[in-house]
């Protein structure tokens, strides 16, 4: 197919959608929604950036990403307990929409693990309908997130914490993959490592054909011409005949099936959100451009509201598939949406030959992917990084690994380094005083950041028992945080005038004197006398 006549068909489907997500929008509208960074992809120079710069490579990877969703997507709607067909319609209609709608391009969406293991009990109490309105669901609140501009937040995520969910999902790739080789032939294993061979050594020769797409061609036509009895992917599932229609879900619209789909729409919104936005830090990482992450919320969920439209189950960024087609070459907009296109192409045309693809071509794959993921300067540096960091990487790592759930050990990361940075802050607050020549006025002087962990430190500092007529706390270096910052001042001024001194608090900012005009009490009558009792 020539360029032009791709453009054509690009430019023909997005207009469609457009309008099908919001009729009322003119095109000039749509252009002025978009951020300044990112314009309208409408621009016919921003268009040809985005989508045409890179055809050839974004084709072949596209190709190789299509060919490996197929069996993930099989595998993951069973774990759902759903037909095959959705889990593939779902890989399809995502992958389309994000490469259209999304804020990062190379970036592979589709229906995935994380968000097949939170299915389970909905589909399993209350039917596959109830799924694709918790799909919808799922959407709107995803869209939602992006409005706000929650993608913003990303950039508190600690390092550390992006390490050890990188490594972690890398391990999980890797044991996904333990299933296709227990209790195989001899003849699986020499495939994968023919498979591996043909992915590591033809780049050295030649890189104008991805390696990964050789290795898929090369053993499947190897296993059909040699007739070999290996697993196939055809023996994951029956493949869909048909392509998805429009149908929305058949539940009844009263508060009662809110109440049941509300809980796990909001999960998987977070679950997806979060695995996705992450999964485009990464590829930022990988290709060295930035991404909107904003916009990449709102792509997500308009792409789950459309599935949930067509029978497809909720899914979000695939860090396996998005390594695949960085590193087979694929870089815009196009790559994403071929492999989508593709995806249905090959399991409605080309079914009966994607059926007999071994499952080794695709293990040999992922194990390269899982490969390429690990960070392994995490290993090599360990000693060098600080240990709070290292502790903070392996706990996402073990938390996730153990759990299956890249949330929980996100999460988790993210709460471990808070406190690790809590404690580093509290140190650096420190109190000096001076006393007057006369000996009766003592000045203290405050540095650093006072809050609810370095509150202890700085009640220690001072001795209320020194008789003293008067006394000055100086917060010049210093900021206040929180009430915590604010109880200890109260204590430290109603203690001193306890024992008979005047207490004058001087060189407080602007946002710590605003907190203390609203919480601290010790100018309070009632607090004073409340004092003078005890």
């Amino acid at each position: 197919m020539a360029i032009g006549h791709v453009e054509s068909v690009v430019v023909a489907i997005a207009r469609w959608m457009s309008g099908a997500i919001a009729a009322n929008l003119t095109l000039d509208n749509f252009a002025k929604e978009r951020s300044v960074t990112t314009s309208t992809w409408f621009n016919a120079t921003q268009l040809r950036r985005d989508w045409f710069s890179n055809v050839p490579r974004d084709l072949l990877a596209g190709t190789v990403v299509a060919l490996a969703l197929i069996p993930e997507a099989i595998a993951f709607s069973i774990i759902a307990g759903v037909d095959p067909k959705v889990g593939l319609y779902a890989s399809f209609i995502i992958a389309v929409v994000t490469a259209i709608f999304g804020g990062r391009p190379g970036l592979i969406s589709a229906a995935t693990g994380a968000t097949a293991l939170l299915m389970v009990y909905l589909v399993k109490d209350h039917g596959v309908q109830y799924l694709f309105a918790a799909t919808i669901l799922t959407g709107i609140l995803q869209i939602i997130f992006g409005v706000l501009k929650l993608g913003k937040h990303m950039k508190f995520v600690p390092r550390a914490v992006m390490v050890g969910f990188v490594n972690a999902l890398a391990i999980l790739i890797f044991q996904a993959q333990l299933p296709q080789l227990q209790g195989g032939s001899w003849l699986v294993y020499v495939m994968v490592a023919i498979g591996l061979a043909i992915i590591y050594l033809l780049p050295r020769v030649t890189q104008l054909v991805p390696s990964p797409l050789v290795a898929i061609v090369v053993l499947t036509a190897a296993a059909m011409t040699l007739n070999l009895d290996v697993p196939t992917v055809g023996d994951m599932g029956e493949l869909p005949t048909t392509p998805p229609i429009f149908m929305l879900p058949q539940v009844p619209l009263t508060f009662e099936t809110l109440q049941i789909i509300l809980p796990v729409a909001a999960t998987l919104a977070i679950v997806g959100l979060l695995e996705s936005l992450l999964t485009a830090s990464l590829v930022d990482e990988l290709t060295d451009t930035p991404s909107d992450k904003n916009r990449e919320a709102k792509g997500q969920g308009i792409a789950n509201m459309i599935t949930g439209c067509f029978g497809g189950m909720a899914g979000c960024a695939m860090i396996g598939q998005s390594v695949i087609n960085i590193q087979s070459g694929g870089r815009k907009r196009l790559s994403t949406f071929s492999a989508g296109v593709l995806l249905l192409f090959f399991i409605l045309v080309l079914g009966r030959w994607v059926s007999q693809i071994p499952m080794a071509a695709l293990v040999a794959v992922m194990i390269m992917v899982s490969i390429g993921t690990f960070n392994w300067a995490s290993i090599k540096n360990i000693r060098r990084v600080p240990k709070s960091e290292t502790a903070v990487m392996v706990t996402t790592v073990l938390i996730t690994v153990y759990t299956h759930n890249l949330a929980i050990g996100v999460i988790i990361g993210i709460a471990l380094s808070t406190v690790f940075f809590s404690n580093k802050i509290a140190q650096v607050v420190f109190v000096d005083s001076v006393l007057s020549h006369d000996g009766d006025e003592r000045t203290y002087k405050v540095g650093g950041q006072l809050f609810f962990v370095s509150v202890e430190d700085f009640l220690n500092a001072f001795d209320f028992e020194e008789d003293l007529a008067r006394v000055i706390v100086d917060f010049s270096h210093a900021h206040l945080w929180d009430q915590s910052a604010v109880n200890a001042i109260d204590r430290v001024v109603l203690k001193f005038r306890r024992h008979g001194a005047d207490v004058e608090l001087l060189g407080v900012n602007e946002a710590s004197q605003s907190l203390l005009n609203r919480l601290a009490t010790h100018n309070d009558p009632q607090a004073q006398q409340n004092s003078a009792n005890h």
